[in-house]
């Protein structure tokens, strides 16, 4: 496993909403929209990324750093943290569940958002169970974790853990209405110039599945056919394995009147 690094760092003492995800650039297509519709509703938002997306076809791991650093500024995070797995190689163990152990720990979120459980990437789907264990076990007392500063930290499990929807196609649970933010999240998106298609990044690499013009306007047929579902113009779809209670009907809004 590689040496853990922070590419950006924002202090901040426990985050509301946590996006976890094995590569620098999921997050703000899976659910970047979420972040800002929470973070205007005045929550704390984070991501932490597993890897440093270092086996990528096109640019290197370092232009990736500076690219989430830019999407972090657009997304308005109050912490962005790179714990350096290995991309592509990195496991379900216990190495790994303790390293993002910590990381809970760390940011104490209500909410974690994260990997499919099954995807086209099989990064997704194992990151997706790692961070599914490392949430459940996080709130065990008897697993012993320490701080950057060598001090014991105190158990913490997120209330829910939602999945995104990434490459292949799967029935959300539940989506959530982001057309208010919709252009700032392709912003956010568009931040990875060495990923995704852009006319500034001139580097004379291979083009690849994600890296065609085609690709993007998939993502916003996605996000559109969501928003179909509830009558509005985008949205973003999760899948819970929790089940999701209310109190009162007051809890469901009518968004296609």
């Amino acid at each position: 496993m590689q040496k853990k690094g922070i590419f950006t760092a924002m202090k901040t003492p426990k985050l509301d909403i946590l996006a976890i995800a094995v590569h620098p650039d999921d997050v703000e297509l899976g659910c970047a929209g979420t972040l800002l519709m929470e973070k205007s509703n005045g929550k704390k938002t984070g991501v932490v990324d597993l890897t440093r997306g270092e086996l990528g076809t096109r640019g290197t791991a370092e232009l990736r750093a500076e690219e989430a650093a830019m999407a972090a500024g657009i997304l308005g995070l109050d912490a962005r943290e790179n714990l350096g797995m290995a991309d592509g190689f990195f496991r379900n163990d216990e190495e790994h569940q303790r390293l993002l152990i910590r990381a809970l720990r760390k940011y104490r979120p209500e909410i974690v958002l994260a990997n499919s459980l099954e995807d086209r990437h099989p990064d997704h789907g194992r990151a997706g169970h790692l961070i599914s264990d490392a949430c459940f076990l996080s709130g065990l007392r008897k697993i012993e974790t320490l701080d950057e500063a060598g001090r014991p930290q105190e158990q913490w499990r997120p209330k829910y853990v939602f999945h995104y929807i990434q490459d292949r196609y799967a029935t959300p649970s539940f989506v959530y209405d982001i057309t208010p933010v919709f252009e700032a999240k392709l912003a956010s998106i568009r931040a990875y110039s060495s990923q995704f298609f852009s006319t500034q990044y001139q580097e004379n690499e291979p083009q690849t599945y994600i890296s065609s013009p085609e690709f993007l306007d998939a993502v916003i047929g996605r996000h559109q056919m969501f928003g179909k579902m509830i009558g509005v113009a985008y949205a973003e779809g999760f899948i819970t394995e929790k089940m999701v209670g209310v109190r009162d009907f007051d809890a469901f809004v009518r968004m296609d009147t």
